[in-house]
């Protein structure tokens, strides 16, 4: 491993490659409102203070993500994106009733993927996956599918049989972390990642850890696995600005947990700059 021990600092302790992108952070802007279907009132975090915290992280790019908060509203999202040209894409959630002509525009604002939120406050159900990736296809985006990772063999028919690519959140999402890589569940995200049009985040392990910082070894063992398996296709997040979470972790001690999952210096570059520029064709 890169390094032996996951330092309790707020810097970054290792070298972070140019044009490293943070793939999965909000941007809460009180300039709009929330949806009916929003479970909490997020915090005002614009995009202009997570400028700050992604140059201190040494990122140059960023994938930002839509709340579910904001449903099908995407302004923010693309607000945000607009900030920063030619360095941003976006993740938007969008009904299945989305015509291919507000597709396209959504296309030409930087959206790459469509978020597909299946634990509470998600405005759209399983039933909408495979409509949506029939929609989505022919402009290459993605699904970005959140649920409970335990849930991976029950659900494995619908996402193997997807024609898209998908990416999944946050090491799996397992909201009770397996005690071993040879659990069934764990397993089964493996043979998805098998598939080659799979991706996952190893990000947001507060999320889920039982265990808790600053190592969180439950989701670190399964980060490890993936990161030594599939380097190919991971990536890595900050999830800023962590919301729901009291304390709020510190951005810089996740981004170091990442040279403690990745054991080959190359596979930085991998996970953090070359991954994300071919998932969301961000220019090299």
């Amino acid at each position: 491993m890169i390094d032996a021990a996951v330092p309790e600092t707020d810097a970054v302790s290792f070298s972070v490659p140019f044009g490293a992108c943070d793939c999965h952070m909000h941007a809460y802007d009180d300039t709009y409102p929330l949806a009916p279907t929003a479970t909490f009132k997020p915090p005002h975090a614009p995009i202009a203070d997570y400028a700050k915290v992604q140059a201190a992280l040494g990122l140059t790019r960023v994938v930002v993500v839509q709340p579910t908060g904001y449903g099908f509203d995407n302004r923010c999202t693309l607000a945000a994106v607009a900030s920063m040209p030619g360095r941003a894409r976006a993740v938007a959630i969008v009904p299945t009733s989305v015509t291919q002509s507000t597709l396209q525009d959504l296309h030409s604002a930087g959206v790459r993927g469509i978020r597909m939120m299946m634990l509470p406050g998600g405005p759209l159900g399983w039933d909408a996956l495979a409509p949506l990736a029939h929609q989505v296809g022919p402009l290459g985006w993605h699904l970005n599918v959140q649920f409970d990772g335990c849930e991976f063999e029950q659900r494995m028919p619908l996402l193997e049989s997807l024609n898209t690519q998908i990416v999944l959140d946050h090491t799996g999402k397992f909201l009770v972390p397996p005690a071993s890589t040879d659990d069934a569940a764990f397993q089964a995200l493996c043979r998805l990642m098998d598939t080659g049009r799979v991706w996952v985040k190893l990000s947001a392990p507060y999320e889920t850890s039982k265990t808790g910082a600053p190592h969180y070894e439950d989701v670190s063992l399964m980060a490890r696995y993936l990161a030594k398996n599939y380097p190919e296709r991971c990536l890595w997040a900050s999830n800023w600005p962590h919301p729901n979470q009291n304390p709020v972790p510190s951005s810089a001690a996740l981004l170091n947990l990442l040279s403690h999952w990745v054991s080959h210096t190359a596979d930085i570059q991998r996970i953090l700059v070359d991954n994300p520029a071919q998932l969301y064709g961000l220019d090299a």
